[in-house]
């Protein structure tokens, strides 16, 4: 697996980073949508570098202008509900994109730690011979993104597969390395350092999904 740690060189990218940590900030949910949203829109611009691109000539109001534009079909496909603010601010770059979006969940039937990820509701597009980008803000153990994966598989096989997330613990990232093919990508914003005893990211920034659309029954 390749992986990208997209904010090891500085950028505003490390600034949005802050503000969705802090504390003092992160209570406004309406803020704190829009900068994951804007780290989405950064994490699209750095991915689209790796993209294939085709040559083409533009007609202006005065000549002809060669340049080039985006070849591969796109699909992105978040899983909900805290991917959905990521979601739109790739959208918002690839606008041309299709969009698919999966539910999926720590299931707790013993109401203790352990739990199983269930992989539910779907609405995805056809992947088959298109590049996927499956976006999720949290890469805590690991388990959702392979189980989505494994679920999205069953659709067809896609041309090329780029994770993006915005915070990965390193156990999350050792998974994916362990139970994804060598031939995915992996977009990461920003590590850090481990996961704590309940499988929550250290230092993290709480429940993504609840910062971002309230608390969940």
């Amino acid at each position: 697996m390749q992986i990208h740690y997209l904010s090891e060189a500085n950028s505003v990218l490390n600034h949005f980073l802050g503000q969705i940590r802090n504390v003092n900030v992160q209570n406004d949910s309406m803020r704190f949508r829009r900068n994951i949203e804007r780290i989405g829109e950064v994490m699209a611009y750095e991915l689209s570098k790796d993209l294939h691109y085709k040559n083409v000539e533009i007609q202006t109001p005065l000549g002809i202008k060669k340049t080039t534009e985006i070849e591969d079909r796109l699909v992105l496909c978040s899983i909900l509900r805290a991917g959905l603010p990521l979601h739109l601010g790739f959208l918002n770059y690839f606008d041309a994109a299709e969009n698919g979006f999966v539910s999926a969940y720590r299931h707790h039937p013993n109401n203790d730690d352990a739990f199983e990820i269930r992989v539910e509701y779907q609405a995805v597009p056809q992947i088959a011979g298109k590049n996927l980008l499956l976006i999720d803000p949290m890469l805590a153990t690991g388990q959702s993104v392979v189980a989505v994966f494994n679920k999205l598989l069953e659709k067809g096989q896609p041309k090329e597969i780029h994770i993006a997330v915005v915070i990965a613990a390193p156990e999350g990232v050792a998974y994916l390395q362990q139970h994804l093919p060598d031939y995915c990508h992996l977009w990461v914003a920003t590590l850090d350092e481990k996961l704590n005893e309940k499988n929550y990211i250290v230092p993290g920034l709480g429940d993504a999904g609840d910062l971002a659309y309230g608390n969940k029954l």
